[in-house]
């Protein structure tokens, strides 16, 4: 089998200013990945056959962007056994509630793990594809573990750059 990737999707490519977020994740992180614009209601085929594809391919995990219906993460969980992540896309009249409803509301036995709405959310879709990636990958943990504790330097140093201000 060739080396594992991630696989995300796009319901329509004016996802891809929030898909950037989790793309920046796996660049970080040195995850291979492939992206593609495919709708779960225009182009049902295309997205079947795709998945189909990447799955022989070795994809270890499909992250699925998609507003309003949001079914695409749905879709790509019905045609493949590897994890799938779907982010809701903020935007639309209910500001990606719906994309959150349409992602989250899974029947039993089709899993989507669906992170928050939006910036936040798009970024943790490409920390938890690293996490299960990193299952089978001990350099990736490696990796994911040191970005952890870069974050959690980041905030102490902005702390103690704000306890000195606070000292002046």
């Amino acid at each position: 089998m060739s080396e594992q990737f991630a696989v995300i999707l796009m319901g329509s490519d004016s996802d891809l200013p929030l898909v950037n977020n989790t793309l920046d994740v796996l660049k970080s992180l040195e995850i291979k990945f492939e992206v593609k614009v495919a709708s779960a209601h225009r182009t049902p085929d295309v997205v079947s056959d795709y998945v189909q594809d990447c799955e022989k391919r070795g994809a270890a995990v499909f992250i699925c962007a998609a507003g309003l219906a949001a079914h695409l993460a749905g879709a790509v969980a019905a045609r493949t056994t590897r994890p799938v992540i779907g982010i809701p896309v903020d935007g639309g009249p209910l500001n990606g509630v719906d994309a959150l409803y349409s992602t989250v509301m899974m029947p039993g036995g089709i899993p989507v793990a669906t992170v928050a709405v939006g910036k936040a959310g798009a970024k943790n879709a490409g920390y938890l594809a690293a996490q299960i990636m990193a299952l089978c990958d001990k350099a990736l943990d490696e990796r994911v573990k040191a970005n952890r504790k870069q974050a959690a330097q980041e905030v102490m140093d902005k702390d103690a750059k704000l306890q000195a201000s606070l000292d002046k």
